[in-house]
Parts: C-alpha cells; sequence; structure tokens
C-alpha cells in the first residue's frame, strides 16, 4: 500500500468574519497526484468529474466570537455545516483554526471522511490498496474586502 496524495490550490473561499458564514468551492479536476493514473482514475473512476465538476461547503464557524480579528493571534473555533461532494451533502463539524497575522487572516482544519459517505465507489480489484475513509486537510488564506 501506498500513500495517495494530491493538493488542489484552484479554492474559493469566503468568510464573513461578523456572521460567521463560511463558504468554499473546489474544482474536483483540479487536484494534482504525484502520478497521472492516479489522476486520470481519481477523475474518471472515483469522482466521475465531469459529472460531479466541484465540492462546497456552506457552513459557519460556530463560535466566531472568540476571534479578536484585531489581534494577532491562533484561535480554535469550530466548524459545522454541509459538505457536498460527489453529488451527495452530509452535516458536518469539525475543528478547525484561525490565525492572525499582521492583520492578515488564514485558516486551517484536517478532518476524515468516509468514501462510503458520498457514494464514492472503489472497484473491487483495488479496493485492498485504497483506505475506505480520506484525511482533508484544508489551509486558506484571506483577504479583505
Amino acid at each position: 500500500m501506498e500513500d495517495i496524495a494530491a493538493d488542489n490550490n484552484q479554492v474559493i473561499s469566503v468568510l464573513d468574519i461578523q456572521t460567521g458564514v463560511l463558504r468554499f468551492s473546489v474544482l474536483t479536476n483540479a487536484f494534482h497526484f504525484p502520478k497521472a493514473m492516479m489522476e486520470e482514475h481519481f477523475n474518471s473512476d472515483y469522482m466521475e468529474s465531469d459529472k460531479y465538476p466541484s465540492s462546497t461547503f456552506k457552513g459557519m464557524v460556530t463560535d466566531i466570537g472568540v476571534v479578536d480579528f484585531i489581534k494577532d493571534g491562533t484561535y480554535k473555533v469550530n466548524i459545522q455545516g454541509d459538505l457536498n461532494i460527489h453529488g451527495v451533502s452530509k452535516n458536518i463539524t469539525t475543528p478547525a483554526t484561525l490565525i492572525i497575522k499582521d492583520g492578515n487572516l488564514s485558516g486551517t482544519s484536517v478532518f476524515k471522511i468516509l468514501l462510503k459517505d458520498y457514494n464514492i465507489k472503489i472497484p473491487s480489484i483495488v479496493a485492498n490498496n485504497i483506505s475506505e475513509s480520506i484525511e482533508i486537510n484544508v489551509s486558506c488564506n484571506y483577504e479583505k474586502r
């Protein structure tokens, strides 16, 4: 078994610091893998990128009030909302970190999902080589508007 990892830098995310409303959208076919064959199978066999071109999150930072957006610091918060992957929407709650440094805002989160929860099928021929769960690492830098 080998670790399978991919990066995607074509993400749009918006955070309303007054209300905590958080949105993001990710282009499915913009994930890049170390091996071209992995990328091809990801897009055609598993994620069906032509049919489901993006994944989205619509939710909020439930405890936005703990963040002092004027003061540098690292703030542990919780995110809750609907994560839509492969045409399936599930409500999730996950911890996140918001960082204020020199007036700039960034955010990170790491959470796991089960492929079966999003109707992502793994062919039996490779089922022993692919985990039933995946770890999603999110890292965003925000600009003031």
